[in-house]
């Protein structure tokens, strides 16, 4: 005796199946968090190494005082020329060592770059897990530099 039934899937059964599991992926990705990987915190450290170089030359090159605004409480480091804003994500833990004053006055929550290149120094610090960096200014020299943090050094 043979059967003749088939055994499987019909194609409408597989549509089906595929439609319902489209449907819970879009309504479930969202919820799904997106952390920041070591290559985006070392891609972090280095816009913010960009923002402070282009305002110490913006501060060469006008011949003026530019500061840059380091705000740790609102996660975010504006530049000093108003052309753009860098928001640091809440999963990357963000500190700023900063000078209470800079040339006799007080400097806030910012890091000056002066018209002869020269700063009031100052440093950022963006860490997630084991990884971390630090964009540092000199003060002398105005030189941006970022530096690697290591788990023993902190």
């Amino acid at each position: 005796m043979t059967d003749d039934a088939q055994h499987g899937f019909t194609l409408l059964e597989m549509v089906c199946v595929l439609a319902i599991i489209g449907l819970l992926s879009a309504v479930l990705l969202p919820f799904i968090p997106h952390n920041t990987s070591r290559s985006r915190l070392q891609a972090y450290a280095l816009q913010v190494a960009t923002l402070l170089k282009a305002d110490r030359n913006a501060a060469v090159r006008r011949g003026t005082d530019v500061a840059t605004l380091v705000d740790p409480g609102s996660r975010r480091i504006v530049s000093g020329t108003g052309k753009s804003t860098i928001h640091v994500p809440d999963d990357v833990h963000f500190d700023a060592t900063l000078p209470k004053t800079c040339n006799q006055k007080p400097a806030f929550s910012t890091i000056s770059f002066f018209a002869n290149g020269m700063s009031c120094g100052g440093s950022i610090g963006l860490t997630r897990f084991d990884t971390g960096y630090d964009v540092r200014v000199n003060w002398l020299t105005g030189r941006v530099e970022i530096v690697s943090r290591t788990a023993a050094s902190r």
